[in-house]
């Protein structure tokens, strides 16, 4: 499936949807045309994801500072190594999942796993690619369903993707591998169940976008979850949604830290 999404300016459809120009200024404009040719220079494989794939997806419009892009761990510090011999400035963030290429006030982010760094980027994630032009630049884009996979933990104070979750259901739940998202969020089945609720609540006019059998499956597991005794010791998982969030249950309250150490930056 191709599309276009927008330059300066422009409004053009992608995917039955609009996207409009997103960048904060032409200057950042500017640098992620030149961090994407860049990046095509490389011939290493990287997928377009953040505000970029949700407008693509559901036409929504937003400013952003950054611009993301998913890579595997394996060409995670090829890419950073080339742009660091090209003067760009190379930061790793977050060794288990993020490193930032700047210039100036502008950055790319480089993620290569999920934010709490415990889920990688995998090889579906490019077989299941959307090819699309971005900035006039043909690449290739998360599809929706590796999209709400990035989004489900991020669950902040300051910073929720739950909204962005609800949106590409809405408008993208036919494009959706409801079983592959399955999988994926296989050890996790209550987010997702918890994602799923959210939508239907939010737009009950709409439920029949969630699989029947999905919902099902994931309402049979909660039931025989009940039957269960809950585990004898005290866990917090928030830690995977929140590092700062929930840092007092750790230190404080004597919960164990089951959820992973990493944090999503505030974009």
């Amino acid at each position: 499936m191709s599309g276009t999404l927008a330059g300066p300016g422009a409004a053009v459809p992608l995917f039955g949807h609009t996207a409009e120009r997103i960048a904060p200024s032409p200057q950042a404009e500017a640098f992620y045309l030149e961090v994407l040719r860049e990046l095509l220079s490389t011939g290493l494989p990287f997928l377009v994801a953040g505000a970029y794939a949700v407008s693509a997806y559901t036409g929504l419009t937003r400013t952003t500072k950054d611009f993301d892009v998913f890579t595997t761990a394996g060409d995670f510090p090829r890419i950073l190594a080339h742009f660091k011999a090209r003067g760009y400035m190379i930061e790793i963030e977050d060794e288990r999942w993020i490193g930032k290429v700047r210039k100036g006030e502008h950055f790319l982010d480089v993620i290569f796993a999920s934010a709490n760094g415990t889920m990688p980027v995998g090889e579906q994630w490019f077989a299941h690619a959307r090819q699309v032009d971005v900035l006039g630049l043909p690449v290739r884009m998360l599809s929706p369903t590796e999209l709400i996979w990035s989004k489900v933990f991020i669950q902040l104070r300051h910073r929720y993707d739950g909204a962005d979750v609800v949106h590409v259901i809405l408008k993208q739940h036919h494009q959706i591998d409801w079983r592959r998202l399955l999988s994926y969020m296989e050890l996790h089945w209550e987010v997702l169940l918890m994602h799923l609720l959210n939508f239907r609540w939010i737009y009950p006019s709409e439920r029949n976008h969630i699989p029947q059998w999905l919902l099902a499956e994931l309402l049979d597991r909660l039931k025989h979850q009940l039957e269960l005794p809950p585990p004898q010791m005290k866990i917090c998982r928030g830690r995977m949604f929140s590092r700062i969030d929930y840092q007092q249950a750790v230190d404080q309250w004597g919960f164990a830290d089951v959820g992973g150490e990493g944090e999503w930056r505030d974009g």
